[in-house]
């Protein structure tokens, strides 16, 4: 049995009321987050009577790491918890209703109780439902429970993230980096011709999904700093306490001097990405992220054949203009990016990737 709230006086009634008995206010359905709905469908009559009832607890904000087992807003049951960030806890669940196994990430305690770090998730939701592509990951869902817990539904991915997988097969053949790289590059070129730029790439936000072929499709991932370009200037300086906009090992010059960004800032990401696949060390030397950070602004990337001389020179070449520090002298877009990793690659190789390339113009 479903349970609605009165907006006005916050009486709670059993069944399915419409309307407040005591002011006529409009009633709005409380979100079960207690446990699963004992039947799957049948609305009961609209004429018994019902009663105010003393609103049952669910799982407040402090519980955001526990929810195994239960169901939010009566629809997606909670399997397990698959993870957490700064940000949010991250879970396994199953969408009863189309059977359909789901992720789920809800914001943190903390970050619950702050208005621009709500409305930054809020905005999250907002630009990824609008993603279609194969390697870049959608937001389902936006989700607020009654009980104040704030949450995202995602696909679930079986997969490894791509830092996982480069701890496991240490630095990539120039085939294998590329092949991912590219397929990075064209689940950014969907997001970029929607005015969204991404702003945290990492190989954390990379989820790598194993094919029967012994290749990976690769998916980009978290867009939960991900900027609209069409957004007012207002909604753009959006910040919440304690996020930083951006990891510091991958941040374009421009990001961290807090300058405009546009897709250049991400082929700088993804060329730092790259170096890390096929070296397993990042080019800019430093003994803290916020050194590197400096040595971004002041220094050069360490050239890629003086860790691995096995590598062609075309391929050192692409990346140290990626990693120019004025976007001006980088690649215009990740679609050119892309074209310029495949050009590396011998002729008969070349041809892999065909299909990808076409999908970036």
């Amino acid at each position: 049995m479903s349970s609605r709230r009165c907006l006005r006086c916050q009486s709670v009634y059993e069944g399915d009321a419409r309307f407040c008995p005591r002011d006529g206010s409009p009633l709005v359905e409380i979100a079960n987050t207690t446990k699963p709905p004992a039947t799957k469908g049948g609305e009961e009559s609209a004429t018994q009577i019902r009663r105010a009832v003393k609103r049952q607890p669910g799982p407040s904000l402090s519980s955001a790491a526990t929810l195994t087992d239960l169901v939010l807003d009566s629809r997606y049951q909670v399997i397990r918890r698959l993870g957490e960030g700064g940000m949010s806890f991250v879970y396994e669940a199953k969408d009863i209703t189309t059977q359909d196994v789901v992720a789920v990430k809800v914001l943190s305690p903390k970050l619950a109780k702050d208005r621009n770090a709500v409305e930054r998730l809020r905005r999250e939701a907002g630009l990824a439902m609008r993603l279609n592509h194969l390697n870049a990951c959608p937001i389902l869902r936006f989700g607020e429970t009654e009980d104040g817990l704030i949450y995202l539904v995602m696909p679930y991915l079986r997969g490894e993230l791509l830092s996982d997988l480069e701890a496991r097969v240490g630095p990539m053949d120039a085939r294998m980096g590329i092949d991912i790289i590219v397929q990075i590059c064209a689940g950014l070129n969907h997001a970029h011709g929607l005015n969204i730029i991404h702003r945290d790439l990492k190989p954390e936000n990379i989820m790598v999904l194993p094919r029967d072929s012994g290749s990976y499709r690769a998916v980009v991932m978290d867009f939960g700093l991900a900027k609209d370009n069409t957004l007012s200037a207002g909604a753009q300086k959006l910040t919440a306490t304690g996020i930083v906009l951006g990891t510091p090992e991958f941040m374009s010059p421009e990001q961290v001097r807090g300058k405009a960004l546009d897709p250049r800032s991400d082929v700088y990401a993804v060329a730092i990405m790259a170096f890390e696949m096929f070296t397993g060390q990042l080019p800019f030397a430093g003994r803290t992220p916020q050194e590197m950070m400096i040595a971004r602004l002041r220094g050069k990337p360490v050239p890629l054949r003086r860790y691995r001389p096995d590598l062609n020179v075309r391929l050192e070449k692409v990346l140290l203009k990626s990693l120019e520090p004025d976007p001006a002298s980088r690649y215009e877009n990740v679609a050119i990016l892309a074209d310029a990793f495949i050009q590396t690659l011998e002729p008969d190789e070349g041809g892999l990737f065909a299909k990808i390339r076409e999908t970036l113009r």
